[in-house]
This record gives C-alpha cells, structure tokens and sequence, in this order.
C-alpha cells in the first residue's frame, strides 16, 4: 500500500470543539508521526500541526472528519515523498 507524509494545520477556533477534534486525532493515532498545538490566547484560538504518514485515502477522510467539526478549519499539504508496505 502507498503512504504519503503530509501535514495537517488546524485551526480551532470554539474551544468546545476541541474534545471532538481530540477524539477523532486519537483514532487515527496509528498514523500520526506528531503533533504540535499552540494556544493563541489573544485571539482565542488554538493552531495545531500534525504529521502524517498513511494512505492518501485515510489522509483524506481524516481531513474531511476534521472539517466537519463545527468551529475547525484545516488545510492540508503533501510530500512528494511516498513509501510502500
């Protein structure tokens, strides 16, 4: 199966949304390399990164599930870099 490396960029922006967003992070712990979050208090908003190595298919649906939380925007942007197993 080809994986692909990329990084997702979240931005959460209800506070109460987090716990969803965790949640859903955590089913897909099997592929994620890391994560970093930075609360950026004076704004109110929480920016999250996280890498990751899967199928182009789990990436996908991942980005999607993330989109559809109410109060998160994600964007995601891929390697070139692909392996097989």
């Amino acid at each position: 199966m080809e994986k692909r490396i990329a990084v997702m960029s979240i931005i959460v922006e209800k506070s109460d949304s987090a716990e969803k967003l965790n949640a859903v992070l955590h089913d897909a712990g099997d592929y994620i390399i890391g994560r970093m979050g930075i609360p950026y208090r004076e704004k109110g908003v929480s920016v999250i990164s996280v890498v990751i190595d899967a199928p182009q298919d789990i990436i996908s649906a991942l980005s999607g599930k993330i989109g559809n939380i109410d109060g998160v925007a994600v964007k995601t942007a891929y390697s070139n870099v692909m392996s097989h197993e």
